[in-house]
């Protein structure tokens, strides 16, 4: 932000562009820094998703779902295997009894996202 001298006039302006600078910043950190953690959520998903074929495992990816002047929302998902992400993270029972184990990996990855974001959001807001 830049100093300058404003009569008692002009104050309620000064305050009105310093704060829509400010809103603007905080917006262009806000929207890098979820992109930047929507990223890190599908390589630790695809990194620590159970193989069989490898398909599962290759089709994770990030979605932009909306994007507005002030808002991201991004999606990550399977794109070739999703009928089994449910199955996998949560185990499911077996058609003959008894129940397949769970392979968690997408909510430990959800974790470091939003980690990652906070820190990446206050990081950015702070420097």
């Amino acid at each position: 932000m830049s100093e300058r001298k404003v009569s008692i006039e002009q104050m309620a302006e000064a305050v009105m562009d310093g704060l829509i600078e400010y809103a603007g910043l905080a917006t262009d950190v806000m929207k890098d820094c979820v992109t930047k953690a929507g990223n890190t959520v599908k390589s630790e998903v695809k990194a620590n998703a159970p193989v069989r074929t490898g398909q599962y495992k290759k089709g994770w990816a990030v979605k932009k779902q909306k994007e507005t002047a002030n808002a991201l929302e991004l999606v990550v998902h399977n794109k070739k295997r999703y009928q089994l992400t449910h199955l996998l993270e949560k185990g499911h029972a077996k058609r003959g009894g008894g129940r397949v184990r769970a392979f968690p990996h997408i909510a430990p990855a959800e974790q470091a996202g939003i980690r990652e974001l906070e820190e990446g959001i206050k990081r950015g807001l702070e420097g």
